[in-house]
């Protein structure tokens, strides 16, 4: 089953932990990166979004930005920005919003457990985003990101968990978005050895950072035909990843904007939805359970609820399957949501003033609130070697890039 495994850590310096970590470099757009960065030298958007410190019009996927991140990358360890822990250590993170913490551990997972599917993944990776990483990572010599993964919980780690959570903090942060972090270094042998043990018979499902778990394979896979006597123990052979426990997280819902009514009116598309959902008016905005739906339109929230029995199916049985296939796609003519510029998809921490702002604008017609997509439901769709829906999940807190990074060759 799964391995993972200890590693040297590449970290800030204390006084700079705060400085130093920023979003993943997919949350936002170069623009918004840079507005984040001015003024911070020690930004790690310098290195995961190197592009902030070039010509704005600058191809984000030109050699010349994959060039920039190595040299700010080296100049991080050459000032002493980025420490790199002497021995192998496991590190354990906690994230606090809203009054809810979760904690994982950071460690390196084999990319031939990724291979062999004993990390299991539930969404399919686009090849351009896949070929831009896989260029960072190889061309910076670096995991400068983690892999949010999961594991199911059934109590045989907690008391490792504990232990390993009264170790003292080295870092200790409230980010501007009010989201608190917390990292302790595991140095203990005995405790590293007992979270290596207890993890090598689990399976470990991708929560967020497909791109980045493939992008890692395939740096792997490459260094493995560029030196065939490898061993397996190079650290090329692994990618950094935090794993929680399943019961500590939480989905948030994916919800979706449609700018019209495919050609009709209010009335005559309420119809055609009548058809497979009872429509009732509500004041509630946001669904109490799995197949159920908020709608609004025309400045009203309805409820839907199916007219049909829901498959029991792990994938056909997810409520942004029910919504695409029995509504927007027969009704809305949304055939394909990934390319249709039609519908916008908006993550459930906006909630749902933004959906009726969009509707309200007159920019878009109708918006779905959904219940959110549950950590059993991704597990079983995973577990089925299925694919989710796109916009399935959002998860929050983000993890934060730059408070651990994995070097492939040290």
């Amino acid at each position: 089953m799964a391995a993972i495994k200890a590693f040297r850590g590449l970290r800030p310096r204390p006084d700079l932990a705060e400085k130093v970590a920023e979003l993943p470099y997919d949350v936002l757009s170069s623009d918004e990166a840079r507005q984040v960065a001015e003024g911070n030298r020690y930004s790690f958007f310098h290195v995961t979004k190197p592009e902030i410190d070039m010509s704005s019009d600058i191809n984000i996927y030109d050699e010349s930005v994959y060039a920039a991140g190595k040299r700010n990358l080296d100049s991080f360890l050459s000032e002493g920005i980025l420490i790199q822990d002497r021995e192998p250590r496991l590190y354990l993170y906690t994230q606090i919003m809203n009054g809810r913490s979760q904690t994982g551990l950071v460690a390196c997972v084999s990319i031939d457990d990724y291979i062999e599917n004993r990390v299991k993944k539930h969404e399919l990776t686009r090849e351009d985003k896949e070929k831009d990483r896989t260029r960072h990572l190889d061309i910076l010599n670096a995991n400068c990101g983690p892999v949010f993964l999961l594991y199911r919980e059934d109590g045989d780690k907690k008391k490792l968990f504990d232990q390993a959570i009264s170790i003292k903090p080295i870092y200790e942060f409230t980010a501007d978005d009010g989201i608190t972090h917390i990292v302790r270094i595991i140095e203990n042998h005995e405790l590293i050895s007992a979270f290596e043990k207890a993890f090598s018979g689990d399976n470990l499902y991708i929560a967020d950072g497909h791109h980045r778990a493939a992008s890692a394979v395939r740096v792997g896979q490459n260094r493995r035909k560029e030196n065939p006597s490898y061993t397996g123990e190079e650290e090329f052979n692994h990618f950094l990843a935090v794993i929680f426990p399943h019961d500590q997280l939480c989905i948030l819902a994916y919800n979706r904007a449609v700018k019209d009514l495919n050609g009709m009116e209010s009335d005559s598309f309420l119809q055609q939805v009548a058809k497979e959902f009872t429509v009732e008016k509500s004041n509630r905005k946001v669904p109490l359970g799995t197949c159920e739906f908020s709608m609004y339109l025309d400045g009203t929230w309805s409820m839907l609820k199916p007219r049909f029995t829901v498959s029991g199916d792990p994938i056909e049985g997810l409520d942004v399957k029910i919504l695409q296939d029995h509504l927007l796609e027969p009704v809305l003519g949304i055939g394909d949501p990934r390319t249709d510029n039609r519908i916008s998809f908006i993550g459930g921490i906006r909630g749902t003033d933004e959906l009726e702002k969009l509707v309200d604008s007159g920019k878009y017609k109708v918006a779905f609130s959904l219940y959110p997509t549950t950590l059993i439901q991704l597990m079983n769709v995973s577990d089925a070697d299925g694919i989710m829906p796109p916009k399935s999940t959002w998860f929050e807190p983000k993890l934060r890039s730059g408070l651990v990074v994995h070097l492939l060759d040290k």
